[in-house]
């Protein structure tokens, strides 16, 4: 079955073909490090993995390229507020480029939490001015550019499709931007290239250019760096929702002025994780990091498979208790894994082969757009089916898991002793009870199965148990 993927450019679901065949070149928008990540950031970021864990698993060779700005400046959908950077080093006592390698670290470490899959190419935007330079000398050239008040703003006017990742015109994007006067624009929707007269006093970061001391715009970075490692024209560019009236439209403006034609094939969007039906951001305060659920208990493995459960495009509501019933989900499935790899141990000569079939429905559903929900339940269905040996179910369980990225290899469980039909129903009621916050009934359970000579561990990978 092919691979088809929702198109924001065309706003419908299209066949993914690449522009090489076998190979993929995507681009994702990474952080920019002036604080930590919040859990709704890191749930684009588990999309964009099982995207490429997905490309991957269906034979192509990505090449998957992002960018970290660590250039201090506006980062948000507008140009209003202060410098994010500047702030957070002041707090902190630290310089801007403490900040920054701080919470780059931060960032890579929460991803290698959540087994998220490092990107072929990490490009900081400070290690790329050169490269931004060359590209806004390059739309100087094509007469893109203006000059206004010491700064370079690129003029939306000359390109008619302006907005069309939005589905907007210029009217309808200009009437819900939120965006600060600046007198030295000629139209509200354009946009710095490069900042010579910043709007911020004590710029730490600033480079020499031919339009003066400065540092460059937000959008101008993605850009630079894409076609750096991608080339002019590539297949995927990914980010958050949030990003397409603005910056994403704007790098589409700049780029395709500087090529000269299209730029992106596809482009793939994830939606919220929203908080009391508000999106989670940090300009809203209190957000809540990685670390923060950790403390509370939860293993990260938790956070991905609550995310799993909700299509990347559609808005996820986030609240302890779905999470705690991830965690309860999780570890059902892990100890039912458990339970066959022990089974599976005492089985000789296995037959090879006999999952297929579930495994073909599991890529069907993940080729149809990601569809992460029925992929589980396709592995649930697989691990439930009886027909099947304990062998098979775990092989398949482990092929699938190739995508979904829950480290089902590392809490597999050989040398557990399989448990009879009575425990197993026991222990599945007691993960019930648990998930429920029923702890009287839980150690009932508990007690219970000790009767039956089974004692056990809780872990953060789910229950373990050993025969008394």
């Amino acid at each position: 079955m092919p691979l088809r993927l929702f198109n924001t450019l065309s706003r419908r679901i299209e066949e993914f073909r690449p522009l090489a065949p076998g190979q993929v070149g995507m681009y994702a928008c990474g952080p920019t490090v002036y604080d930590y990540a919040h859990i709704g950031n890191l749930r684009t970021y588990l999309f964009e993995d099982l995207l490429v864990r997905t490309l991957r698993y269906l034979g192509f060779q990505v090449r998957h390229v992002m960018n970290v700005t660590d250039v201090g400046h506006l980062t948000g959908e507008s140009e209003q507020g202060e410098d994010k950077m500047l702030k957070s080093a002041r707090e902190r006592g630290l310089s801007v480029w403490q900040i920054a390698e701080f919470y780059s670290r931060a960032f890579f470490d929460d991803l290698a939490r959540l087994n998220i899959l490092q990107p072929t190419v990490v490009c900081r935007a400070t290690e790329h001015i050169d490269d931004m330079i060359a590209l806004i000398r390059r739309l100087e050239e094509r007469g893109f550019t203006y000059r206004a008040g010491g700064n370079v703003y690129f003029d939306i006017s000359r390109l008619p499709d302006y907005g069309k990742l939005a589905g907007q015109d210029r009217r309808e994007l200009q009437a819900g931007a939120r965006i600060e006067v600046d007198e030295n624009k000629r139209n509200p929707l354009d946009f710095a290239l490069w900042f010579t007269r910043s709007k911020f006093e004590h710029q730490a970061m600033l480079w020499d250019s031919p339009w003066g001391r400065g540092y460059p715009g937000w959008h101008i970075e993605c850009s630079a760096m894409a076609i750096k490692y991608l080339g002019e024209r590539f297949d995927i560019h990914c980010g958050g929702v949030d990003h397409i009236p603005v910056h994403h439209t704007n790098e589409i403006a700049q780029s395709e002025a500087a090529i000269g034609g299209k730029w992106v094939n596809y482009w793939l969007h994830g939606e919220f994780l929203v908080l009391a039906r508000e999106k989670m951001a940090k300009s809203a305060g209190g957000f809540l990091t990685l670390a923060a659920v950790m403390e509370r208990g939860f293993d990260p493995m938790d956070y991905r498979y609550f995310c799993l459960n909700a299509h990347y495009r559609s808005q996820l509501a986030f609240s302890w208790e779905a999470l705690e019933a991830a965690r309860s989900a999780r570890g059902n499935l892990t100890e039912r894994l458990a339970q066959l790899e022990a089974e599976s141990a005492a089985e000789a000569g296995a037959e090879e082969g006999p999952e297929r079939e579930h495994l073909q429905a599991f890529i069907e559903e993940l080729s149809m757009d990601l569809n992460a929900p029925r992929g589980l339940a396709v592995l649930w269905g697989l691990l439930k089916e009886a027909r099947l040996s304990p062998a098979s179910r775990v092989r398949g369980a482990l092929a699938m898991d190739r995508i979904l990225g829950l480290k089902l290899d590392q809490v597999r469980s050989a040398g557990q002793e399989p448990l009879s039909e009575e425990a197993r129903v026991l222990l599945e009621e007691r993960s019930r009870a648990r998930a429920d916050r029923d702890w009287a009934r839980a150690d009932a359970l508990r007690e219970k199965l000790r009767s039956l000579g089974y004692q056990l561990e809780d872990t953060p990978q789910g229950v373990r148990w050993k025969k008394l």
